[in-house]
């Protein structure tokens, strides 16, 4: 043992442990079956030896990615087309990718998804199997291909480039000739069917036992992995906007395609990669991609969509037969919705709020899969670019530089090469690192050798030496991939890491410290029945969970809050916010300043206060969620009609006559009977009625946010009435957590 294996042992370090094949009982696996018989014990160290296979762990390796939703859709202004749309619709005049990858480089984003083929069936190539698609559109009369713009820009900018193909096909279940659930017979068939004139150059052909659409859909993917360079993710979504004729997918035959002809993509969906269970950018404070699974993923054809809370502790993973490597995707939009409509009406995410969920996902054993939709002019819109180049440049100046440069401890913990870990010893799980000089941080990073070792750690702790002493500083569940951890600042000059339970002996391959400069926090704004307005942080604006009142007292310490309530930008010289005041029909603005920063400003439309509103009529309400709970101020209380093929609707009357321009409808977070489609009918003696608006929401169910409609002309009434014509997954019930006017 050499001087520095001597000095590392006297600080009770383990020593680094090259990244090398080892002979354990239980063989490392991406999928480990459980046997009948096997003991809880058994099945946790089983847990322990799954592993990601090497197109997983390179994908995890990405952490920071984009989706791009553009179609249709962009011009309609809608979330979902109804796959009847003219191609003319798509009227693009310019197309600048260059500008979408600059901003996604900028952003440190390394891969881009793009919708090929939304739910509408419109696609964005050149498909030889279509004319529903760019061919047929204005868009370089006819000759314009988006996925080639892109794949040609990813190269210039050295991102990787994915395609979403959408399974559900609304225009080849709409149009007469459409192949989706034609009731065709399964038969052998080559992939691709050769078109005369559109020669492929790859010489792979394929032969399947297919129906129509599953042989049209197989050609659209032989397309997209062959001609437009390599293809990292394959993007399948599980949303059915309608089905058709009992059709079914022959996923086996897509899976032999995809990993033959993209030998390293990820497939998303389906056993490779999974949706995190929302498009809110909400994240497990546990997220284990070691998951139980009923059946063998390597067979499987259908996946469920995962959303409980817990997913793979301990308790969960005898449920099922077999334990499978599968990750989690964060999907969220930069924006109110997935499609591009408008930069004044659709609200944008904050750079505090996207570096906030980049933080939690990222941080959190997950990849941040991010929306930036692309405007009609074929640009990401300004606001959108600017957020993506500030959260960019947090991360560099946050993550950039590791403050524990020089330590002393275990070169397979610090030395940030993943091929080298520490092994801890279970009977006494701790590491400890000595920095040459004193430093201030709030963030430390943790990753676990999950490539060779699998996910281990089920919970633990850090400790900083300070005033002489041990002084716990953060403390969390499982680490996985990468473990971000979020704390008010400390200085210190020594670390410990405690592992206070675990699958097997722990193995870490990474530390690192760092500081993020304390900016003023972002603001929430929220209004009671009396029309009290409350501006205070957001939730995560600290970037950090509190222990405590104190610690959260003393990080807020020094930031004020200045407002506006005739829409104008609040700043220094504005009203101090004090405390809750009254407020009715204003534009508000709030930020918080600190040490000469300004905060993102919060802008929120308030309208009527609901005091003196009663319910005029409804449409019968479900027990437990009568109709006056959707206008009581308080978006966890929900109005839920009747079930039935029933007329269902909600009249108020609120109590004089008033003008109106718009609404804001709160969708139940549990995703059940958000109105998906519906008219507001207004009146000023409930008898004679008049359409003020016709309104359309997408994805109420994964993102229940609010949403903002603005009336096609303002109107006077006393009496408003809500009437549901469509509802989220066809539910039985409309239902509305809150509804305001304004």
């Amino acid at each position: 043992m050499n001087l520095s294996h001597l000095l590392l042992a006297a600080l009770g370090v383990a020593l680094a442990v090259p990244c090398a094949a080892q002979d354990p009982d239980i063989p490392y696996r991406n999928t480990i079956a459980i046997e009948p018989g096997d003991s809880p014990a058994t099945i946790v160290d089983k847990a322990a030896h799954v592993v990601p296979t090497p197109n997983q762990l390179a994908a995890l390796g990405n952490e920071f990615i984009a989706f791009v939703h553009f179609g249709p859709n962009t011009f309609t202004r809608r979330e979902w087309g109804d796959g009847m749309e003219d191609p003319g619709v798509f009227d693009l005049k310019e197309l600048d990718t260059d500008q979408w990858c600059a901003a996604m480089r900028a952003a440190g984003m390394k891969m881009v998804l793009l919708t090929v083929k939304h739910h509408d069936g419109f696609v964005l190539w050149q498909s030889r199997y279509t004319r529903h698609g760019v061919m047929s559109s204005p868009f370089l009369d006819g000759q314009g291909d988006i996925l080639r713009s892109l794949s040609e820009s990813c190269r210039r900018y050295g991102l990787k480039l994915g395609v979403y193909l959408s399974p559900a096909d609304l225009y080849q279940i709409e149009s007469p000739e459409g192949l989706y659930g034609n009731g065709s017979a399964y038969t052998r068939r080559t992939i691709p069917r050769e078109v005369p004139g559109r020669p492929f150059d790859c010489g792979i052909r394929f032969e399947f036992e297919v129906d129509d659409y599953n042989e049209y859909f197989l050609n659209q993917l032989y397309e997209l992995l062959t001609e437009y360079g390599p293809i990292d993710e394959v993007w399948f979504d599980g949303a059915h906007p309608k089905q058709k004729g009992g059709q079914r997918y022959n996923y086996a035959a897509w899976r032999t395609l995809i990993r033959t002809l993209a030998p390293h993509a990820t497939i998303f969906g389906r056993e490779d990669v999974r949706w995190c269970g929302n498009e809110a950018g909400a994240t497990r404070d546990t997220e284990w991609n070691v998951i139980p699974y009923a059946d063998n993923p390597a067979t499987m054809t259908s996946f469920p969509d995962l959303t409980d809370a817990d997913l793979g502790s301990r308790e969960r993973l005898g449920e099922g037969r077999y334990l499978h490597y599968q990750q989690a995707e964060t999907d969220t939009s930069i924006r109110e919705g997935w499609f591009y409509r408008d930069d004044e009406h659709q609200r944008s995410r904050s750079a505090d709020d996207v570096f906030d969920i980049y933080e939690r996902s990222v941080g959190g054993n997950a990849t941040l899969l991010l929306n930036i939709p692309p405007n009609r002019e074929g640009r990401f819109s300004a606001v959108d670019v600017a957020v993506l180049e500030e959260v960019g440049r947090r991360i560099r100046a946050t993550y950039g530089e590791d403050l524990l440069a020089g330590a002393e401890g275990s070169a397979g913990l610090l030395d940030g090469d993943a091929a080298t870990f520490v092994e801890l010893d279970p009977a006494h799980p701790e590491v400890e690192v000595r920095m040459p000089r004193r430093v201030r941080i709030n963030r430390l990073v943790l990753q676990e050798a999950v490539g060779v070792r699998g996910e281990r750690v089920e919970r633990h702790a850090v400790d900083a030496w300070i005033d002489g002493a041990w002084r716990q500083i953060a403390r969390a569940t499982n680490i996985g991939y990468k473990r971000i951890l979020r704390f008010p600042d400390v200085e210190t000059d020594r670390l410990r890491i405690r592992v206070e339970a675990m699958r097997a002996a722990p193995a870490l391959c990474r530390l690192s410290a760092h500081r993020y400069d304390a900016r003023p926090p972002r603001l929430e704004v929220t209004r009671d029945a009396a029309g009290r307005v409350t501006i205070a942080p957001a939730a995560h604006a600290f970037g950090w969970k509190p222990h405590g009142e104190d610690a959260a007292a003393n990080l807020a310490a020094g930031f004020e809050i200045r407002y506006t309530t005739d829409g104008s930008e609040p700043g220094p010289a504005s009203p101090r916010y004090e405390g809750p005041f009254v407020a009715e029909n204003v534009q508000l603005r709030a930020v918080a300043l600190l040490d000469g920063q300004a905060g993102p400003v919060v802008r929120e439309r308030l309208g009527w206060i609901p005091q003196g509103w009663r319910v005029h009529d409804a449409s019968g309400s479900e027990a437990g969620a009568e109709a006056a709970r959707a206008f009581d101020a308080d978006p966890a209380t929900v109005w839920r009609s009747q079930e039935g093929d029933g007329p269902r609707f909600l009249t108020i009357d609120l109590g004089a006559e008033r003008p109106l321009a718009g609404m804001a409808y709160t969708p139940p977070t549990d995703g059940r009977g958000g109105i998906a489609r519906g008219a507001v009918l207004v009146s000023s003696d409930g008898v004679r009625w008049r359409c003020a608006h016709r309104f359309e929401l997408g994805n109420l169910i994964n993102d229940p946010s609010r949403r903002i409609c603005h009336f096609d002309a303002p109107v006077s009434a006393r009496y408003v009435r809500i009437e549901a014509q469509a509802t989220a997954a066809d539910a039985p019930a409309a239902a509305i957590a809150e509804l305001e006017l304004f």
